[in-house]
């Protein structure tokens, strides 16, 4: 069976951090995220890859290659973002047979990713996770484990199965992709498995773990699942009194000093070097080239390739760009003082992170001047600066 993994979006949501990569190549643990997606699909012994690709589209082809993990790669171009199903039809000359399609920005957990694809072995399947508020998603309506139908975002659910974007389709379904533009502008394959409803009987398989990688606090939550999968491993250098404590890893190349403290799940990439006398705990990545210097705290955070928080700093919760600097002293906040949810910018407005610990987003380049602090939620453009002793409450 092949497997389409949805990889062209612009990743608008997580602005800043897509300024110039593509969401599906946001770092998650030791990989880009959907590289998650398609090693599951391997896993679960899809016999080809197509990706489609657009935003950035030369970042994905140079991650993946012809071949990945044994299976050949195909790639579809969608040009213009014009929804999902548009962006099954631009695969549309690779099909041949049965094909799953996957969002390349989720997270599924393996086996039920396998049981998905199992199922759709006998015929269409989608997958189904449970919630507890599923107004805000696409709801199944699930009769004897047969999908009767789906609504987006009701008012009154029909259940509280929602649709996590895994589907296994008929090979008929290619010649049913030319649905019309929907009240949002776009081309929804929703549309598409309605039409699959009423001509096949389609199986609901439960997911025992999803997460849509959709905003920055999310991306977050992608890397404390798979950095908590992590065993540990050290093949880096690292000094006498260094102190890894649980599923730490150190990669070949990277470099731990003298007085350091990790506490795991933590990845240091190779290049990264760190300390003397940093610490780190929570779930924490720590990219490519990276440099965590002396007396810097890093909790829970992700510092991307080439980040630098050199000096006698704290940073919490935190999503940090591409060579993003911190001068010396800079200090993330990362917990309001009346204890509720921690707010963020999305698309120009602000909305609940759903955290009540949640720093700061800096996109690639920005830099901040020595004993700056930053109020939790801010959000730093990329290339943004700030100035010594400067208090940021609001985005810059």
């Amino acid at each position: 069976m092949q497997a389409v993994l949805l990889a062209a979006g612009e990743g608008t949501r997580m602005r800043p951090l897509t300024a110039s990569t593509p969401k599906p190549m946001l770092p998650v643990a030791d990989r880009p995220l959907v590289a998650h997606t398609a090693d599951a699909a391997v896993a679960a012994g899809v016999d080809e890859l197509v990706l489609v690709v657009g935003y950035e589209a030369e970042d994905v082809r140079a991650c993946f290659g012809s071949e990945h993990r044994g299976v050949p790669v195909e790639y579809a171009v969608q040009d213009e973002q014009l929804g999902t199903a548009h962006a099954v039809r631009c695969a549309r000359e690779h099909l041949d047979g049965p094909f799953a399609v996957l969002n390349g920005d989720d997270l599924y957990d393996d086996e039920s990713l396998a049981a998905l694809l199992e199922a759709g072995a006998d015929g269409p399947a989608v997958g189904t996770y449970r919630v507890d508020d599923p107004t805000s998603y696409g709801v199944f309506d699930v009769e004897d484990g047969l999908v009767a139908g789906v609504v987006e975002k009701p008012a009154d659910p029909p259940s509280n199965l929602v649709n996590v974007g895994a589907y296994v389709f008929p090979a008929a379904a290619r010649d049913w992709l030319d649905v019309p533009m929907s009240e949002r502008g776009e081309h929804e394959l929703t549309d598409v498995l309605a039409r699959v409803i009423e001509e096949r009987a389609v199986e609901a398989v439960p997911v025992e773990r999803w997460l849509g990688c959709g905003r920055p606090w999310e991306l977050l939550e992608a890397n404390e699942w798979k950095l908590g999968e992590l065993d540990r491993a050290v093949a880096g250098e690292v000094h006498p009194d260094a102190d890894l404590r649980g599923s730490v890893v150190v990669e070949d190349g990277a470099t731990v000093g003298a007085g350091v403290v990790v506490e795991g799940p933590a990845l240091v990439r190779s290049a990264a070097e760190l300390g003397p006398d940093a610490y780190i705990r929570g779930a924490t990545l720590l990219g490519e080239g990276t440099h965590v210097g002396s007396g810097v705290e890093v909790k829970n955070s992700v510092l991307m390739r080439d980040a630098a928080v050199p000096h006698l700093s704290y940073v919490g919760d935190s999503v940090l760009g591409t060579d993003v600097n911190f001068g010396a002293g800079t200090k993330v906040a990362n917990l309001r003082h009346d204890d509720a949810d921690v707010r963020f910018t999305v698309k120009g407005e602000r909305v609940s992170t759903g955290r009540r610990k949640f720093g700061v987003v800096a996109g690639p380049g920005a830099k901040t001047g020595i004993n700056t602090s930053l109020n939790a939620g801010v959000r730093l453009s990329p290339g943004a600066t700030t100035a010594p002793g400067e208090s940021v409450t609001r985005d810059r």
